[in-house]
């Protein structure tokens, strides 16, 4: 949201939605609520949304090019996996923090990296035909 909406409306943006999951199963897994918003082993994913946003719309501002698009949502990516497995190491009593970065980071890295790329060029297409 931070790419299209910039990092005021895209961090706005993902505060709504966190919002809405306090009222609405909008959570994967149907959950919603206090309780699970703050409760689950995801919950420093969800609350890292807001500021990734940020990341990525302050950062792709300054860089608004293919390849700062994709920089700007690699910072974005760094801050929301930082605040995630910080929470899930927590949360899950994780006995190293290798095992949480293995469990909340590492594994998604490939498939973190070919969605930044797809972004990167739809985005840059989309950006043409303003």
């Amino acid at each position: 949201s931070g790419l299209y909406l910039g990092w005021r409306n895209g961090m706005l943006a993902q505060g709504l939605y966190l919002v809405m999951g306090l009222f609405l199963p909008v959570y994967a897994g149907d959950g919603f609520g206090p309780a699970y918003l703050f409760g689950a082993v995801s919950a420093g994913y969800l609350l890292g949304y807001p500021l990734a946003a940020f990341t990525i719309g302050a950062l792709s501002r300054k860089w608004n090019t293919l390849g700062g698009s994709a920089l700007a949502m690699m910072g974005g990516s760094l801050v929301l996996f930082t605040l995630g497995v910080t929470w899930l190491h927590f949360a899950a009593g994780h006995a190293t923090w290798l095992e949480s970065l293995d469990k909340g980071w590492f594994r998604f890295i490939p498939a973190d990296i070919a969605k930044i790329m797809l972004v990167s060029l739809i985005y840059s297409g989309t950006r043409r035909l303003k």
